[in-house]
């Protein structure tokens, strides 16, 4: 992992490490805000890269590729109404998205999670750390290459 400590990403891993290529990482987010969505994760480009359109065509497929295993160990592992996808990086200029599960009843469904609640809503539990992992080195190993 690249070490520019101006870059909160590239001096930390931005959350519980699950799984770490290469040319990328998945990490669990274990801020107390995500608490309100088990399984909420993180997939962090390695390099400083500040826009997707700045991968390479493969590089930018690989990307995609580990996005959609990240998602699809998500939802098998926590079962949400609905996975948000987002790619900002307002705050730090360093590739990466966020894969949020949501449910119909959480405190701000509709709305993105970095809107106001609209609601209290009960506590949903965490899937284990192991479960989470496994679930992702599953959909992982079904791409052609890691690198």
């Amino acid at each position: 992992m690249a070490k520019e400590t101006e870059c909160e990403l590239c001096a930390d891993p931005g959350g519980d490490l699950l799984w770490e290529g290469a040319l990328c990482r998945v990490v669990r987010v274990t801020d107390p805000a995500a608490a309100a969505f088990p399984g909420f994760c993180r997939v962090v480009w390695q390099t400083h890269v500040a826009e997707m359109s700045d991968l390479s065509p493969n590089n930018a497929h690989h990307a995609l590729e580990v996005l959609l295993a990240t998602e699809r160990a998500v939802r098998h592992t926590v079962r949400p109404d609905k996975i948000n996808l987002a790619s900002l990086g307002n705050v730090v200029p360093h590739l990466h998205w966020h894969v949020i599960p949501r449910w119909h009843d959480d405190s701000h469904f509709p709305a993105p999670i970095w809107a106001g609640a609209q609601r209290s809503a009960g506590k949903r539990p965490a899937p284990e750390h192991a479960v989470l992992r496994r679930a992702l080195e599953t959909e992982l190993s079904a791409l052609n290459e890691m690198p």
